[in-house]
């Protein structure tokens, strides 16, 4: 009897001991998650790692810092072992790939005439890379498009300008494409301020080689600044439908994946029927629209509207109000891109300022005003915090909620407009002079 109670309790404990082994390699396989986009792995600036820092020093919680040959405001990528990450460098572009301890493996040129924009708050080097853990695919605002392995040799290459169509947008094409099903997609909305010659597409290409697939005008009836966008398009999923959204002259768009022709359209931005509202001839759009199943998050420009639309519309749902969850007349986010997460929605205006919203219905939780300067950089969530960062180098992390509750603020200071990529246990962020890999000190 002896025997058998001490069998049974040697094969109790082997089965607990390979259990709580594969509890702990399960557990590391969800810590190592991979942030191989702009907005991380589901698109949403949502990470499911937690166990983060949320308080630091140059000293304290720094794994390491290496300088980078220029400046740039492309959030890094990461792969495994591996960070991309564009950057100028004089006057050339490059890709630099990092491991994640901090020592360069390589660096490839892109293209060359880095220019840098509105005194300094922006660069050539603004479009994010995207990987698959395989190749790396990356564009400057030139319309320089690349592929090349994790290891840096080329695959291919063409120049957006020459297939497409010469760029006439006064700060560059920032646009960063998304990848999805084995298919690229971008918004190329520029123009000359006339509607009669505006050259805006949208296009898809084939990511393993590079050939084109699709390419479809993007008409508009905007005006002067306000044809040329720097947002980037997005993907809408849900279970039973998904599409391509176009942001930027005037409009939100919707695009069928397949050939590209548009579902509907959404206005209301920036009005051109209202006699008692002057249309705004410099409502260029820059932050993108986020989105989550049944939800269509748009923001416009310069303190204007927000939208939250649903997402089942055909033709132009303008003034369907049935189309609308709801609308709010001011605080846009000018540059950041909103979070949509927990039954709310949070944006980062560019003044220093957090709003967060119900979305079902729009209601106002909080307008919260945490930190001066310029806010450029979309904030990321994750382990229940919203880090959100300055042009001045400083770095608020907030709990996440319909309260405003301030859990820390910190300085690099060093000028700093690229969002933050998580991976690992570690955040990693991009200013103008380095890459800092933020981890919780052993």
């Amino acid at each position: 009897m002896t025997h058998l109670r001490s069998s049974t309790f040697v094969s109790r404990s082997i089965a607990f001991l390979f259990v709580a082994l594969g509890l702990t390699l399960f557990a590391s396989t969800v810590q190592s998650e991979n942030w191989p986009r702009w907005r991380g792995p589901e698109r949403n600036g949502i990470s499911s790692e937690s166990s983060l820092p949320t308080k630091w020093t140059k000293e304290e919680n720094v794994a390491w810092r290496i300088p980078l040959p220029g400046h740039g405001g492309a959030t890094p990528i990461v792969w495994d072992d591996r960070i991309f990450v564009t950057s100028a460098e004089n006057e050339d572009l490059v890709l630099l790939c990092i491991s994640t301890d901090g020592e360069e493996r390589w660096k490839k040129k892109l293209g060359t005439g880095n220019v840098d924009v509105r005194g300094g708050l922006g660069n050539s080097a603004s479009p994010t890379p995207i990987t698959d853990g395989k190749n790396v695919w990356c564009t400057i605002t030139q319309g320089n498009f690349h592929c090349l392995t994790v290891d840096g040799e080329p695959v291919w290459e063409f120049d957006l300008q020459e297939r497409y169509g010469a760029f006439d947008i006064a700060f560059g094409m920032t646009a960063t494409p998304v990848i999805h099903e084995g298919v690229i997609y971008m918004q190329l909305i520029h123009g000359d301020g006339d509607p009669e010659t505006q050259e805006a597409k949208v296009v898809a290409f084939n990511a393993k080689d590079g050939s084109p697939i699709w390419d479809v005008p993007r008409p508009s009836d905007a005006r002067a600044e306000c044809e040329q966008a720097y947002a980037s398009c997005i993907l809408y999923q849900d279970a039973e439908q998904q599409y391509l959204l176009t942001h930027g002259a005037d409009y939100i768009v919707a695009h069928d994946l397949k050939d590209g022709h548009e579902l509907w359209r959404s206005g209301g931005m920036n009005p051109k029927d209202d006699p008692d509202v002057r249309y705004e001839p410099t409502l260029r759009f820059v932050a993108t629209p986020s989105a989550s199943p049944g939800y269509i998050v748009v923001p416009s420009a310069k303190n204007g509207p927000i939208l939250c639309l649903k997402p089942n519309g055909s033709g132009d749902i303008t003034n369907d109000e049935s189309a609308y969850h709801w609308k709010r007349d001011k605080n846009t986010p000018d540059v950041a891109c909103p979070l949509i997460a927990g039954g709310l929605v949070y944006f980062v205006r560019e003044n220093g300022a957090l709003l967060c919203l119900d979305l079902e219905t729009g209601e106002e939780q909080y307008l919260k005003s945490f930190a001066r300067g310029q806010h450029f950089a979309s904030p990321v969530l994750a382990g229940g915090n919203l880090y959100v960062n300055s042009f001045s180098g400083k770095m608020t992390v907030v709990k996440a909620g319909n309260e405003y509750i301030q859990v820390a603020q910190n300085d690099f200071g060093e000028t700093l407009t690229a969002s933050p990529a998580i991976s690992n246990g570690t955040i990693y962020f991009r200013t103008f002079d380095a890459l800092w890999a933020i981890k919780n000190d052993k």
